[in-house]
């Protein structure tokens, strides 16, 4: 009897435990003291750990000294834990040593109001989520010929290089990843992550190209959001998207495409020997959460990965921070590039409006998202000789036949099922066979394709199903924005997204579909046939700046007032990419079960720069992120491949999509050239003290909240955050005459530079000195001045060039926008 109440009174503590947490939120917390990569000493015991912000040193994770503060670190969240906490009523996540100190915690909110009031305690924020800002390019961008042959070759560029991606993992046995068809890999001493292994298999996800796989998922879990069973307790990529962003930026050279039957090419990734490290914290169906994000940083720069790539951003401002900096995510990444990391974001996929933007930080790239010179078209023909221009990457019809279109509701077995939506042909079973074999199906888009829970791939295996010899998806609603995307199928097939066009179709079919008294078809009598829309058409008005890629200008609160900062820095490929997939991923409806998948948005667009960044700093080890950064951004390009000013895709009306030109709050400094990036000729160079001098500048910003986050008091400052050394000027409340300097660093041999600017009239330009020669290593300033000419209520844009005597040529933007007072 004695056992029995004991085990009692246990399980009655174990459900008040359970009722406290149900009420309970992840929270991430952070504490008074230096993480491991700031702390200079002082702690009794414990010698410092502290990195050079001016040098390219990383954490000497094996160091005894690191060892013993990280756990000196997280004895102490233990201990502020227990001391203020019951056992049961808590659950902490994750201790974070490195970039930050701090935790993550799983408390009620009476509970994060406490650990706010205790001292020593800096900052209690509620987590929040992220999510994923969902190939011919290396190609577009040249790297075959100008760029590979530089670094020994394809399978030479990226050598040693880690890449780390956060995001949905990877799927391991994909050709991009595969290492039996190449030279073998060496170790990579500077890398000490370590490999998860597959619970099913008992297979290491590492193979040498895949030099480390973990997976982050408490903060998931605890807010009851983790499915074992479609998520994977494991970096196994259970969405797609991680595998994408990976072969992007590090996958296989020379990887065939083949999908039904068809090869559209071969993919390649921007530094196809570059190595990945996969750092799992986004899941199928939910994104993730900011708790595990921030857990896979710190884990990749303890690791020694040189580039990060982040193809995610928050899904709404956090709950408690005002300025769009400082919060525990920017402020991680502020370490990581102390620590040397470069790191690229996904611009966000809010376009075409502005201040959509979901990266901001001055230490981030922040990219946005062109689409290249790749179209994919095709066209229906007629019985009545019109041709319907569409898109569908499919085979065509047989040629010189035509074929009876029959539409879905005339060919019902029941017409009661008219109720689910027949006419999208998402289901064969309520279609009569007899009726459609031979023939092509005539289907509705309806809103089920937008909210994906139908599929043009569905479309086609309906249609195969019934023995059509093809199908036709005519759009005859659209939503404003709805973005259409060609599909690979094995059967000819063909979206009509004009509805303008869709309406031609469906009055010849009912012209020609003669009906009895009730309406039932008596005979089918319209034709017609598809053309082949395999082969893509190669466009010069390329790139342009995507439709869905977020705009500037960029803002430095959550009133969305002004930043004086460009974003997005650059632009780079991120519409229709092809790349690898994992076959049980199920993020695109259209590619399940595939290898390979062709998506878009600025999820693409940020590992073609993390490739490329690997490239860089492969030739420049020593280069600290924001000089890659700057020898991105200076050697872009503002014109199109036929030579004329580059475009950004917008909206004309309510849907009708045109071309402007592109703006700075476009498309940043413009679209990368890697080629050019590789010789720069001057950089401007940035490091931690000026980040600091930047927030400490920055009109709103309290210097308390930035001491909080960074550890550091402001004893530096800029005179004005437009001061800040990054290649663009952006002034976002000029009145009368401000004048901002810029500091230019010579990475190639003597050189004299002319300095030249222009502006848009209602702000005048001048730049000082005119000339300057620089030595090898040397580094000049130059002063910039504008003057409000107008007040127009709108920004003026320019630029600053700067011609080298050797041929260097070195661009940054300038945005400013006059006011009177």
């Amino acid at each position: 009897m004695k056992n029995l109440e004991s085990n009692c009174s246990f399980t009655i503590l174990i459900l008040l435990g359970v009722l406290i947490l149900g009420k309970s939120e992840v929270y991430i917390v952070t504490l008074e003291g230096d993480p491991v990569i700031s702390y200079s000493g002082g702690v009794v015991g414990f010698g410092a750990t502290a990195v050079d912000s001016d040098s390219d040193e990383k954490i000497d994770v094996t160091s005894e000294l690191v060892i013993s503060y990280a756990r000196h670190l997280e004895k102490r969240h233990d201990m502020l834990l227990d001391m203020l906490f019951d056992q049961g009523t808590y659950k902490k996540l994750y201790s974070y040593r490195h970039l930050i100190n701090g935790f993550s915690v799983h408390i009620s909110p009476e509970q994060a109001e406490i650990l706010g009031r205790t001292r020593g305690v800096k900052s209690v924020d509620r987590d929040w989520k992220v999510r994923k800002l969902t190939t011919h390019t290396p190609q577009f961008l040249g790297l075959p010929t100008g760029v590979w042959p530089n670094g020994g070759g394809f399978d030479r560029a990226g050598e040693d290089i880690v890449i780390g991606f956060v995001d949905s993992g990877i799927y391991p046995h994909h050709p991009s990843f595969a290492t039996h068809d190449s030279d073998p890999y060496g170790p990579v001493a500077k890398y000490r992550g370590k490999c998860e292994v597959d619970p099913d298999t008992k297979r290491s996800f590492c193979n040498g190209k895949i030099i480390g796989a973990q997976h982050f998922a408490e903060a998931a879990k605890t807010a009851g959001a983790f499915n074992k069973d479609v998520d994977f307790d494991s970096p196994l990529d259970g969405d797609g998207h991680g595998s994408h962003t990976a072969s992007i930026a590090a996958g296989n050279n020379g990887i065939p495409v083949r999908m039904h039957g068809f090869e559209f090419g071969r993919a390649s990734g921007m530094a196809p020997r570059a190595r990945i490290a996969v750092y799992k914290a986004l899941y199928r169906l939910f994104g993730g959460f900011v708790a595990d994000v921030v857990a896979a940083i710190d884990q990749a720069v303890h690791d020694g990965v040189d580039i990060l790539n982040l193809s995610v951003g928050p899904n709404s401002p956090p709950a408690a921070t005002k300025t769009t900096f400082l919060n525990p995510f920017d402020a991680t990444l502020l370490a990581a590039v102390k620590a040397g990391v470069f790191v690229a974001q996904s611009a966000g996929n809010g376009g075409p409006f502005p201040k959509t933007l979901l990266s901001y930080s001055p230490w981030i790239t922040s990219v946005a998202a062109a689409v290249d010179d790749r179209r994919y078209k095709n066209h229906l023909t007629l019985g009545n000789g019109k041709i319907l221009a569409g898109m569908g990457l499919s085979p065509s019809t047989h040629a010189n036949r035509t074929f009876t279109l029959v539409a879905a509701n005339d060919v019902l077995l029941d017409s009661s099922n008219a109720k689910n939506s027949p006419f999208d042909c998402q289901r064969p079973e309520v279609l009569n066979k007899n009726l459609v074999q031979g023939n092509i199906l005539l289907c509705g888009y309806s809103f089920n394709f937008v909210t994906g829970t139908a599929s043009v791939k569905k479309v086609s295996q309906t249609a195969k199903s019934l023995g059509a010899v093809g199908f036709v998806l005519a759009v005859e609603n659209a939503s404003p924005g709805t973005k259409f995307d060609p599909v690979p199928v094995g059967l000819p097939g063909i979206l009509i997204t004009d509805v303008i066009k869709s309406t031609e179709l469906i009055d010849y079919y009912n012209i020609s579909t003669p009906r009895d008294w009730t309406g039932r078809v008596k005979s089918f009598k319209a034709v017609g046939s598809i053309g082949d829309g395999l082969k893509p058409i190669l466009h010069k008005s390329a790139p342009q700046v995507a439709l869905f890629s977020s705009r500037g200008p960029n803002i430095k609160d959550y009133s969305f007032q002004d930043a004086d900062l460009l974003k997005p820095d650059i632009l780079a490929p991120g519409s229709l990419i092809w790349a690898a997939w994992a076959p049980n991923g199920t993020d695109e409806p259209n590619y399940v079960g595939e290898g390979f998948a062709m998506i878009s948005g600025t999820s693409m667009a940020a590992p073609h720069i993390a490739g490329i960044a690997a490239l860089l700093k492969q030739k420049y080890p020593r280069w600290s992120p924001a000089a890659i950064k700057s020898a991105l951004m200076t050697t872009s390009n503002t014109l199109d491949r036929a030579e004329r000013p580059l475009q950004a895709q917008q909206y004309s009306g309510s849907e009708v999509m045109s071309l402007a030109p592109a703006t700075p709050f476009d498309c940043g400094s413009g679209h990368v050239d890697p080629r050019a990036a590789l010789d720069p000729g001057l950089i401007f160079d940035a490091g931690y003290q000026d980040y600091l001098g930047f927030l400490c500048t920055t009109p709103g910003i309290d210097r308390n909240e930035i001491k909080n986050y960074t550890n550091t008091p402001c004893n530096y400052t800029l005179g004005h955050p437009s001061n800040f050394n990054t290649p663009s000027i952006t002034i976002s409340h000029l009145v009368g005459t401000q004048t901002v300097t810029r500091t230019v660093t010579n990475v190639a041999e003597e050189e004299t530079y002319v300095i030249t600017a222009r502006m848009a009239p209602a702000v005048a330009i001048e730049t000082s000195p005119p000339a300057m020669t620089l030595r090898p290593g040397g580094s000049r300033k130059f002063s910039v001045t504008l003057s409000v000419r107008s007040v127009t209520g709108t920004y003026s844009f320019g630029e600053i060039r700067l011609k080298g005597s050797r041929g260097h040529k070195v661009r940054i933007p300038v945005v400013a926008m006059g006011y009177d007072r």
